[in-house]
């Protein structure tokens, strides 16, 4: 019997950076996220960002090759661009490539040898932060390729919700994104991670994310991405090191024609008594999606599960690939995959009831793109719903 293919033999279209502009972009700070253009602001409502900054603990901007807006409303969240908290902490010798190797793809050694920006948020240990953090990635140039780095340290006992938005000024600009994140959640600690895609059909994106949770500690991680992207990639690693750490992924995602995305996620259980739950509902209405998974378990007791279920919407491909590797005996792994269309009785059930027949696929469609299993927070419910509505549109 063949070998399953590495990721790596999942291969995308040749990326040439140098078809970018990757020096000389720099913007200037902007003080207040509301003096933006009425279609920038827009475009970060779209992505889960509050440019109010009532409800944010803290807030991040990064543009093209500048961060712009870097604030902390609440004493308990350091914020700090890339390179200030290199500065200010002598390189971050703990956590500044420690969980991702810089030379393990040109988009890698690309980011190392030139460094945009990113983020280094820290909580303040023992203390639930109440309010998001907010972080937003910006390409406002057409032809921009942004570097950034990002890293996360949630401290032992403590608990914050971080959106990030990734977006482009216009739907027509093109560039590319090449994102490094490294996440630590210590010991008891807990990170939600909520990542809007709002990328353009011209962009291609590439981040490379790895994150390590101790003892009793979670990483909960939402995805979505439902408006057109050229070319993404990406595999973003959690590994569970602790006694009783939890991974949890939910990915909600539409790939219209024209976007050719390779994502998944991966788990890897070192420790006794964790769990991990990967969950995945991808609609193709055109693109291409190759939608890989794994659960790795290493040390017992230890349950972990993976739910990845396509719907094909017209033309379009979904290649799923779930995987578990277990190797030591006990271990309690299991997935679900399935790939196909709306059924017909379904649709015969909600039109028999006064729907018409684009009524009724729209409506099975938003169940299955239900975002209630995120525990998402009200208004950032509300702009995926909003989302939800706009791709309705394109669908039917």
């Amino acid at each position: 019997m063949r070998a399953l293919p590495e990721l790596t033999e999942y291969s995308m279209s040749k990326v040439d950076l140098s078809q970018f502009t990757f020096k000389g972009l720099e913007r200037p700070v902007i003080e207040d996220l509301r003096t933006m253009s009425a279609a920038d602001k827009e475009q970060l409502i779209m992505s889960g960002v509050d440019v109010d900054e009532t409800d944010r603990s803290a807030s991040f901007l990064h543009m093209d090759h500048s961060n712009v807006h870097c604030e902390s409303n609440d004493p308990n969240v350091e914020i700090l661009d890339i390179k200030k908290a290199l500065a200010k902490y002598d390189g971050l010798p703990d956590y500044f490539w420690k969980l991702i190797d810089k030379d393990k793809d040109e988009f890698t050694r690309a980011a190392a040898e030139n460094l945009h920006g990113g983020y280094f948020i820290r909580t303040k240990k023992g203390v639930k932060i109440e309010k998001p953090v907010q972080s937003c990635l910006f390409i406002k140039a057409d032809k921009a390729g942004q570097n950034v780095h990002n890293i996360v340290v949630v401290e032992e006992d403590s608990e914050v919700h971080i959106i990030t938005g990734c977006l482009v000024s216009d739907q027509h600009t093109e560039g590319a994104h090449l994102g490094i994140s490294e996440f630590y959640v210590k010991k008891g600690g807990k990170l939600t991670f909520t990542m809007i895609h709002n990328w353009g059909e011209k962009v291609t994106v590439r981040p490379r994310s790895y994150g390590l949770v101790e003892e009793g500690g979670a990483y909960l991680s939402n995805y979505v991405l439902m408006k057109p992207v050229h070319d993404l990639q990406m595999y973003p690693t959690i590994r569970l090191a602790g006694r009783g750490a939890v991974a949890r992924f939910n990915s909600v995602v539409v790939a219209p024609e024209g976007s050719l995305l390779n994502m998944g996620n991966r788990v890897i259980m070192d420790a006794p008594e964790t769990r991990a739950e990967i969950i995945s509902r991808t609609i193709t209405t055109g693109g291409t999606m190759i939608v890989p998974a794994m659960i790795e378990a290493n040390a017992v007791p230890a349950r972990g599960h993976l739910e990845c279920k396509g719907l094909i919407l017209g033309k379009g491909v979904i290649h799923a690939i779930p995987e578990l590797k277990g190797t030591v005996a006990g271990v309690e792994l299991s997935h679900e995959a399935a790939v196909g269309k709306i059924a017909q009785e379904e649709i015969e059930y909600l039109m028999a009831r006064g729907m018409d027949e684009e009524e009724a696929t729209s409506t099975i469609v938003r169940g299955f793109l239900n975002v209630d299993i995120m525990g998402l927070p009200a208004e950032l419910k509300e702009v995926i719903e909003r989302t939800i509505q706009e791709t309705e549109k394109d669908m039917f």
